[in-house]
């Protein structure tokens, strides 16, 4: 995401803060972690076209450039995996 293309100034007036897709996350994570983790897991079952793991698909968020949000996902996944032992 390109910061630069949300001017604070505009923001301001309609009392919005633009931010890293990547701080977004974390701040969901936060609140809801059950809830992101369902729909992270969700959305990797979704992709059809490779499939990909656990593994794969958090590789593809540091890649996109969300390396934190990857980061506390893999701490969810392997609580869960935890868990279910």
């Amino acid at each position: 995401m390109n910061l630069k293309d949300f001017p604070n100034e505009i923001l301001q007036k309609y009392e919005i803060e633009a931010h890293h897709p990547d701080e977004f996350i974390l701040h969901l994570i936060d609140l809801a972690p059950d809830a992101v983790m369902d729909a992270a897991e969700t959305h990797r079952q979704s992709l059809k076209n490779p499939p990909k793991s656990v593994e794969e698909f958090l590789a593809s968020l540091e890649a996109q450039g969300l390396p934190q949000s990857a980061a506390a996902l893999q701490m969810l996944y392997q609580r869960a995996t935890e868990i279910e032992r």
